[in-house]
């Protein structure tokens, strides 16, 4: 019987390796790449605990090996899909009883498992499976994943202490229940920890979880599953169902249980996922809670007080670390005239360092972008841009899928601000780049607030605080998150909770409370001591006051 009242301690963001040279963790890493690129693991579902193979099978290739095939896994059907809503319902019935001490508990015995035993195996299936070096793969899968369990298991204990005022004689008090239902969680490729996210926030607030993870990244999230089950997470808590979007979807959401979605990828997907749930409205028992992290199309905007330097750093490391596959990146940008020509060069002598390809050298800042199909949007736009006489490529526009979708690093400055590249998500290793007039920056700044649909993320680069305040009033609506002279990407759990409007999903801020608390159904419960026996009220006495 656990009885006790307890608090966690706001913890510490994990540390990030730097695996240099000749260090124990670079030859461990090595060693696991080396394993994971050379055999090819099989994947089952998971549901209710169990190993289901479907026999219905789907590859898994590297990215910068596009011909190797490193895991092939088993694909959910309607039935299956309908085996996984019924393991969680089943398991809701005890999970939404269990302490949030022994489900924090649960959380950080998986931090400490992916600090301790499995960052290195969750690393490199990050990077062999989702192409992604070293650093992205360390400050994803390891430090971010480890933070999200950590800070939410922080983050549950202030909710839970927040309680409503008792006058003498009751007692008020709120219940945060779980929901009444499953959660359907779907997960992007891009980020390990936000797979594991997505999944474990809700199942700390008591929630039971349908896991549709993306197709180009089952190695890593088969892992993280894998992790689950060993620090004690019941079975049922969440199902693995690898398959198709379609499938899956079509099954779980008109499903009269369906308590909400948490997702993250991209807003055309969130769209249709919202009209498939106003559709069948009808049909639920309670109204899901949608929450979805989007697209963006993020700008840094530099005053002709900065710092070259500082923004030519911002725009290569926010455009190009991970081939710019964030929803984050940097992918347009206003520069002014005065400053245009060093911040180039300087852009240019750091573009010249840049060096694409496998992730087993880590000498490589850029590595192969997730699929053909996104190779193929990318080269797209580019292509558009060669030939466009509003836009012109100065740095990059070159690609190569004869073994891995690889593509250089590039940057087109456009004459028309509203060229198809400052408005559209690439998703891809693409910086478009519009030259203002210095004395515009008033007209710039609404530019950039009006130019796209989206709202995620941003950044300033100035010197001068005056700049920096009219930017952030100019750009209220136009980031969720807004960098002051850092580049718009590399948000961390407990110091910038992550997430954006418009566009961009519905702001509920992974990596802080209130996305735990969109996972909650409250109850308020008020307790009277000495209740009333009569039903009149003492205006009702008529008294004679004299005159």
């Amino acid at each position: 019987m656990n009885n006790a009242i307890y608090n966690f301690e706001r913890p510490r963001n994990e540390p990030v390796l730097m695996y240099e040279s000749c260090s124990p963790e670079r030859m461990a890493l090595l060693d696991e790449i080396e394993k994971q690129s050379n055999t090819i693991a099989e994947i089952p579902l998971i549901i209710g605990g169990k190993e289901i193979r479907t026999g219905n099978m789907g590859e898994i290739t590297m990215p910068h090996d596009n011909k190797k095939v490193i895991a092939r896994y088993h694909m959910a059907g309607p039935k299956e899909v309908e085996m996984a809503i019924d393991a969680a319902l089943v398991a809701h019935e005890h999970w939404a009883t269990v302490s949030w001490i022994e489900r924090s508990s649960i959380n950080l015995k998986i931090a400490e498992l992916i600090s301790k035993k499995y960052r290195h195996k969750l690393n490199a299936a990050t990077m062999v499976g989702q192409g992604k070096s070293v650093f992205q793969a360390e400050i994803d899968a390891a430090c971010e994943t480890i933070d999200f369990l950590r800070f939410n298991s922080y983050f549950i204990s202030e909710i839970y202490n927040q309680q409503p005022y008792s006058e003498t004689g009751v007692v008020n008090r709120v219940e945060y229940r779980p929901l009444e239902g499953f959660v359907l969680a779907i997960t992007p490729f891009n980020f390990t920890a936000i797979a594991s996210n997505l999944n474990m926030s809700p199942a700390l607030m008591g929630n039971t979880v349908v896991w549709k993870p993306a197709t180009t990244a089952i190695l890593s999230n088969y892992l993280l599953m894998r992790i689950f089950k060993e620090a004690g997470l019941p079975d049922g808590v969440i199902n693995f169902i690898p398959g198709k979007g379609s499938v899956i979807g079509n099954t779980a959401i008109p499903h009269p249980m369906l308590a909400g979605i948490h997702f993250t990828g991209s807003s055309a997907t969130f769209n249709h996922l919202w009209k498939q749930v106003a559709e069948n409205l009808h049909r639920y028992k309670s109204y899901p809670k949608i929450v979805g992290e989007t697209g963006g199309k993020d700008f840094v905007v530099v005053h002709p007080s900065a710092d070259t330097d500082v923004a030519a750093t911002a725009l290569v490391r926010g455009a190009f670390e991970y081939q710019g596959q964030k929803c984050s990146a940097a992918s347009r940008a206003y520069i002014p005239k005065s400053l245009w020509n060093p911040i180039r060069e300087r852009m240019q002598s750091m573009m010249d360092e840049i060096k694409v390809g496998d992730v087993k050298d880590f000498g490589n800042f850029m590595n192969a972008v997730i699929d053909q199909t996104a190779f193929n949007n990318i080269m797209g736009y580019i292509d558009r841009a060669k030939k466009s006489d509003e836009a012109e490529v100065i740095f990059g526009g070159k690609g190569d899928d004869s073994k891995g979708w690889f593509i250089e690093p590039t940057v087109i400055v456009v004459k028309n601000p509203h060229f198809v590249t400052m408005e559209e998500e690439i998703f891809g290793p693409v910086l478009s780049v519009y030259v203002y007039d210095d004395e515009k920056w008033a007209e710039t700044l609404h530019l950039v607030d009006t130019t796209s649909p989206y709202g995620l993320t941003g950044s300033v680069i100035s010197t001068d605080r005056k700049a920096l305040n009219e930017a952030c009033v100019a750009l209220r609506y136009a980031a969720g998150n807004i960098y002051f002279n850092d580049k718009p990407t590399g948000a961390v759990v407990g110091q910038q909770p992550f997430g954006g409007a418009r566009a961009s999903g519905t702001n509920d801020k992974a990596g802080g409370p209130n996305n735990l608390l969109r996972w909650t159904s409250p109850r308020t419960v008020k307790e009277t001591f000495v209740p009333p026996t009569d039903f009149k009220y003492p205006y009702m006495a008529y008294r004679n006051c004299g005159g």
